[in-house]
């Protein structure tokens, strides 16, 4: 039997903040619902600001609604260690998902501090503003903005009230004239670590409570439109019919079927959001706009879906009728961690007395942007049962711990090095 290993974070407050933070957008129980940009993010992020400042950090809201908290090493100009994730939460959410990442980097900094160490490079512990893109359907824009990764008309993008992100930005207390000067200095950050919950069943079939990411699966987030014509439900017929939703269905179904083809690979597909005109029940569809996502972490094989999928929209298309168009919201290639990161993470594990497994992630993360830039790593932490997105994420605390504490000794060890990794 493995001995349970020593913690040198404070794992009593890490767990109080945690509990704290799940207070603001509360929702039932257990869950959160903090969208980007609303009162409850701005309400979280003052809250986790004040927690940063505990940890002697000085803190600062950039021009696109990023937290960041910067310990001081002793080489200022040195290219820093960042570690972070996001508070911000889907509208049903749970209260583990970006936040371990967060709390437990400024509890890491926290140890660091008490224990009298002055890193060799700052240390930024980052609270990237809207990973989840669930509000203006496009996510990492935080991390996106901070790194110079922008796309045209980002700003102007609107939510389903209307406003837009420029607006939403406004209201949360950013100047958006801001960002049209900044530029993201090449080679200021040497090596980025994010702790975060996995989101899917495999360590706890495992029986691993934590884990070392391989990479990240490359994401593709489609909004499709179908318009036909709409008439009345009880006097046309069925063969006669331009009805955008049946149109919609196959495409669901095709989805799901092209996805599921080879039974071992990782691919995932997924129609989450639907809206339908005139939405009443004797009109038949007319107009249907609904997204896609889909993932995988082989590129080819992505493609490949990426190609067929568009066929089965345009035979769906062409056999009821109807004409498309296709809106390209994210692309991403997959990713993969830097390989003296995931031998730092095995070999301060070890020490720990554990083995965790390497994994790839399915979902996208503050990562996935941070590897354009710099090195990075993640941790996962076992969640039960695979929930996210979900009130019923949970994720037992001891897990969280030995997560954290994990994040701690791979910081420390990459803060002591002049270089800012852990190289050799």
């Amino acid at each position: 039997m493995k001995l349970k290993p020593s913690l040198s974070i404070n794992a009593e407050r890490l767990h109080a903040r945690i509990g704290e933070l799940a207070q603001i957008g509360k929702i039932g129980d257990t869950g959160v619902c903090r969208l980007a940009l609303t009162k409850e993010d701005r309400e979280g992020v003052e809250l986790v600001r004040s927690w940063m400042e505990k940890a002697v950090m000085k803190t600062r809201i950039d021009p696109f609604g990023n937290l960041i908290g910067v310990l001081e090493g002793r080489n200022a100009a040195a290219p820093v260690l960042m570690l972070g994730s996001h508070v911000d939460s889907q509208p049903y959410g749970g209260r583990y998902d970006g936040v371990i990442g967060v709390l437990g980097a400024i509890e890491a900094v926290q140890t660091l501090v008490e224990s009298g160490i002055q890193p060799e490079m700052n240390i930024e512990v980052v609270a990237f503003c809207d990973e989840e893109g669930c509000r203006f359907n496009k996510g990492l824009f935080g991390v996106r903005g901070m790194t110079g990764k922008l796309e045209d008309g980002e700003l102007e993008r609107t939510d389903k009230h209307g406003m837009t992100r420029r607006e939403a930005l406004l209201e949360f207390g950013c100047d958006p004239a801001e960002i049209e000067s900044y530029v993201f200095e090449e080679g200021r950050i040497a090596t980025f670590l994010e702790l975060h919950i996995e989101q899917g069943p495999v360590l706890e079939a495992m029986g691993q409570p934590i884990g070392i990411v391989s990479g990240i699966s490359g994401p593709v987030w489609w909004t499709v439109e179908m318009t036909g014509f709409a008439g009345h439900a009880g006097s046309v017929p069925m063969p006669m019919r331009q009805d955008a939703l049946v149109g919609c269905a196959k495409v669901i179904v095709g989805l799901n079927e092209l996805a599921k083809e080879i039974s071992d690979a990782p691919t995932v597909g997924t129609v989450g959001s639907l809206s339908v005109f005139p939405d009443s029940r004797n009109i038949i569809p007319e107009r249907v706009s609904f997204t896609v996502d889909f993932r995988d972490i082989e590129l080819v094989r992505r493609d490949r879906l990426e190609e067929r999928l568009r066929t089965l929209i345009e035979e769906a298309c062409r056999e009821h009728g109807l004409t498309y168009t296709i809106r390209e919201d994210t692309r991403s290639e997959p990713r993969f961690c830097a390989d003296w990161i995931k031998g730092l993470l095995s070999q301060e594990a070890a020490e720990m007395n554990l083995a965790p497994p390497e994994l790839m992630s399915g979902p996208f993360h503050d990562s996935l942007t941070m590897s354009y830039v710099c090195d990075y790593g993640m941790i996962f932490v076992r969640c039960k049962e695979g929930i996210s997105h979900n009130p019923k994420e949970y994720a037992a605390p001891e897990d969280i711990e030995l997560g954290a504490e994990l994040l701690y000794r791979a910081a420390k060890k990459i803060s002591e090095c002049k270089r800012g990794d852990a190289h050799g």
